[in-house]
């Protein structure tokens, strides 16, 4: 580790994957009342478990982003962060704003839009940490070294930003509601995000595959002008069937299909610069998530959204578990496991040690894709039996739920498993490290 203030990186770290386990613990009592319906019927209502699952999924994401930002702009920028106090004090509003949503969510505090339930002074709350954020990143990047990858990052996240800013729009009209909500939740997951995602990717085959920088930097900008063009428009395929007009269709269905290049693109961007390096890394478990993030990203959110994306498809299947099973792959093979992949290349080097624990960490990885993998093949299976039955034959939604009790069984089998890979990635970079030599120096001191 090259610079000290990188160690801001780990309470972001340690607050994000405390926030992970805690959604996925949601995530399993909510799979569970598919099982049991009465299960926690009067303590914590299905809605509420629901809400905090989705909450957490984008609060502990956000966390994770700021954390690896923090550890990779002083590198890329060969300086110091302008402020870890502002850092600090940033996390802990950001932390104290989702701690207060979730606890309200409990008491039935909350407003109507899907992922944007958080009370208005929460809101404001995390748009003021946010804002501390990007001060302090610009601030860095500003005085320091401009490269691709710290570029499209704050350009992400800048975006991110703005879009945002449409939570606070709530029109009474339910149609133009809807068209601006998709402006944060779409544009956000299929378009800012992406650039983050493609910038944190090129960091970490800069740092581990020995491949010259202006050769991954000429496919970051590639990547993300696919990204950028693709998905801005992509947001009409949510525009089918909430009241807007009808070239919203053929639009959504063109540049939606369109949204698969740049993650087929980051496969290959993955897999050829793994390939053509030159350097054996040590640190196997953080390549593993790096490319398994690249493939997974591609069949979650390119394969498994261009499924059902064209209007006379989705027509049938959309708000099926269908679409359950296209967010769960998508999410994780996007943003968690590239965050996780951040965290197996940081961790080591924040703890002044060789990486440790990898065999651990690789293990976690196989467990964890596996039962995600497992989950998404179940729900797509239970989604085509719903959209038969429902939108063809017109059965009653609730007789078709007594008919999907197998895959519901299996999804919450698959949950638990997905829990205890969640546990041996946080034992493996957490937990006490292995006997070994500690790092006297960055191995990756070499790397530009």
């Amino acid at each position: 580790m090259k610079y000290e203030t990188q160690k801001v990186a780990l309470p972001f770290f340690m607050v994000a994957m405390a926030l992970f386990a805690l959604q996925i613990v949601f995530g399993i009592l909510a799979a569970t009342v598919y099982v049991l319906p009465e299960f926690l019927s009067e303590g914590m209502p299905f809605h509420i478990m629901r809400m905090s699952h989705t909450n957490l999924l984008i609060v502990w994401l956000l966390i994770g982003f700021m954390g690896c930002t923090y550890y990779l702009l002083p590198e890329e920028t060969e300086t110091e962060l302008h402020s870890p106090m502002i850092a600090y004090v940033q996390l802990g509003i950001f932390a104290f704003a989702g701690a207060a949503a979730l606890i309200g969510y409990q008491f039935e505090i909350y407003e109507g839009r899907h992922y944007l339930e958080q009370p208005l002074w929460v809101k404001v709350l995390i748009t003021v940490s946010f804002l501390m954020f990007l001060f302090n990143t610009s601030m860095t990047l500003l005085k320091g070294r401009k490269t691709a990858i710290s570029l499209v990052l704050m350009l992400g996240l800048w975006l991110a930003a703005i879009f945002w800013l449409f939570a606070f729009y709530n029109p009474d009209n339910l149609a133009l509601d809807k068209l601006y909500w998709w402006w944060i939740v779409h544009i956000w997951v299929e378009g800012v995000w992406e650039l983050i995602m493609a910038a944190l990717l090129g960091y970490l085959l800069i740092k581990m595959t020995g491949v010259d920088r202006e050769i991954i930097e000429k496919w970051l900008y590639v990547i993300v002008g696919l990204a950028l063009f693709s998905g801005l428009l992509g947001t009409g395929h949510h525009y089918y069937w909430i009241g807007t007009p009808a070239y919203w269709q053929p639009i959504g269905s063109i540049f939606s299909t369109l949204e698969v290049v740049p993650f087929f693109a980051m496969v290959v961007f993955a897999f050829y610069m793994f390939w053509k390096g030159n350097r054996n890394h040590p640190n196997k478990a953080a390549m593993l998530w790096t490319l398994g993030s690249a493939a997974m990203a591609f069949f979650g959110a390119g394969v498994w959204g261009f499924m059902h994306t064209l209007h006379w498809i989705n027509y049938y299947s959309h708000g099926t578990q269908i679409t359950a099973a296209h967010g769960h792959l998508a999410f994780y093979g996007a943003y968690v496991m590239l965050i996780l992949g951040v965290i197996s290349y940081a961790m080591p080097q924040i703890r002044r040690m060789q990486p440790y624990n990898q065999m651990l960490n690789m293990w976690s990885f196989w467990i964890m894709t596996a039962a995600m993998s497992f989950m998404t093949f179940t729900l797509t299976f239970a989604g085509v039996v719903q959209t038969h039955l429902q939108r063809v034959l017109g059965m009653n939604f609730m007789q078709i739920q007594d008919q999907l009790d197998l895959f519901y069984v299996m999804r919450l089998g698959a949950g638990v498993v997905m829990a205890l890979g969640t546990l041996l990635f946080l034992y493996a970079i957490f937990g006490p490290k292995e006997e070994q030599v500690p790092a006297t120096a960055n191995i990756d001191a070499t790397a530009d």
